[in-house]
């Protein structure tokens, strides 16, 4: 066994591939406010290389970290030191990761064979590309691929507009993917284009809507940390600019948006998952979307895709306040879940960001919100931290089902409240 994990960290090192051979994904129960503080604390010991899944917020939310093999010795002394408890969620986050790259694998090589492409799978950027000209050429009447800027390493942003004509009429946009790692948030946006596409002309609410507003997905809001999470490192969160005076790479380009920027919940620190960047709209990703928002000016309803937790949220994230909105936006909400529940039962919390996870600045549903965009809303995929962000590919489709419901719920919604 010891020759084999040998053998492969050989092979991913001949491809600059990051490995994590016996690290282990811990799920942490903070009992007081006392732990909680001591737990932020762990936060700061770069040293340990920690990589906070879920972070410290509160006795009501568990924290969920990876730990490096290196490091689990001493991070697993200083829990018990401090009588803090914890279960492993993921004993070798590698297998995990093994085990996904075969079945990616052995897809790629099935879609070649038949000459099909299977929703049910993770695909490359490339290949969602590639797909997304077969949908267009598929539905031409209804589907449009549009160039909407360049990413920071010069890789096309497209977006899928779905529109039955008429020039910037009320629409409808959705983003998924905005944290590269997050595979299950990309994949629901391969599947629900193709569910409007197919679902066009047959599905008499969706078809109502599409006569009246215009949808627009983003599928790979972060193509270059996309693409760096398939080749070199799957856990990797953030864009790939590069920083002055740093040599850690990437802004979390969710907090990078101009709402309450630099504030509590993003960090100053280069280096840390959740950089808020040197300025609002730093990211070329994100300044490509702001631009294609403001010349619209008629978005009627902003949803961004994440994963994980099981959460639906609304503004506001980089305050606890109560949006103007709120009541309307918490029931509309509510029934898009009781909707996505339905379908296999899966479970989801509604609130505000900052009341029901933690205070995060810098995000884009609270900027949509800003520009006067009422119905914004982020979702929080599966699952609850069994896999996290190594969700199994067979929970594809059943994970984008369930959220196509909440999703379909909003949109009619909007299109039926006009503002």
């Amino acid at each position: 066994m010891k020759g084999l994990w040998f053998l492969l960290v050989l092979v991913a090192a001949a491809k600059a591939e990051k490995v994590f051979f016996g690290d282990q994904v811990l799920r942490i129960v903070a009992t007081s406010q006392e732990q909680i503080q001591v737990l932020q604390s762990l936060e700061a010991r770069y040293e340990w290389e920690l990589d906070y899944w879920l972070h410290p917020v509160s006795v009501e939310l568990p924290v969920e970290v990876r730990v490096p093999r290196a490091h689990l010795d001493a991070v697993t002394e200083f829990l018990h030191d401090h009588n803090i408890s914890f279960e492993v969620m993921i004993d070798n986050l590698q297998e995990l990761l093994d085990e996904e790259k075969e079945e990616m694998e052995m897809n790629r090589v099935m879609e070649r064979s038949t000459r099909s492409f299977n929703f049910g799978a993770y695909h490359t950027l490339d290949t969602i590309y590639s797909w997304m000209d077969t949908l267009v050429a598929q539905y031409p009447n209804l589907v449009t691929k549009e160039l909407i800027g360049k990413s920071y390493e010069n890789r096309p942003m497209y977006v899928l507009k779905f529109s039955t004509g008429g020039n910037k009429r009320p629409a409808i946009w959705i983003d998924t993917g905005i944290h590269s790692r997050e595979w299950v948030s990309q994949a629901t946006g391969v599947w629900t284009a193709n569910k409007i596409a197919s679902d066009y002309g047959r599905d008499t609410s969706l078809t109502s809507l599409l006569t009246q507003m215009d949808i627009y997905l983003l599928i790979l809001a972060n193509p270059d940390g996309y693409v760096y999470s398939h080749t070199n490192d799957r856990m990797w969160r953030k864009t790939r600019s590069r920083n002055t005076g740093s040599v850690c790479q990437g802004v979390d380009p969710n907090r990078n948006w101009d709402a309450g920027f630099g504030g509590p919940g993003a960090s100053r620190n280069p280096c840390s998952d959740s950089y808020h960047g040197p300025s609002a709209h730093s990211e070329v990703e994100v300044k490509n979307v702001v631009n294609l928002i403001k010349n619209h000016g008629n978005f009627k309803s902003f949803i961004s895709v994440h994963a994980y937790s099981q959460l639906l949220m609304y503004p506001y994230g980089f305050n606890c306040n109560h949006v103007p909105d709120m009541a309307e936006l918490d029931a509309v909400g509510r029934a898009a879940v009781q909707k996505l529940t339905s379908l296999y039962g899966t479970r989801y919390k509604v609130g505000s960001i900052c009341r029901i996870i933690y205070q995060a600045s810098g995000g884009s549903i609270d900027w949509s919100y800003n520009m006067g965009i009422k119905y914004s809303y982020a979702f929080e995929l599966r699952d609850t931290g069994r896999f996290g962000f190594i969700l199994p590919a067979n929970q594809i489709i059943p994970t984008a089902s369930e959220t196509w419901l909440a999703l379909k719920h909003i949109m009619e919604y909007v299109r039926d409240h006009p503002y």
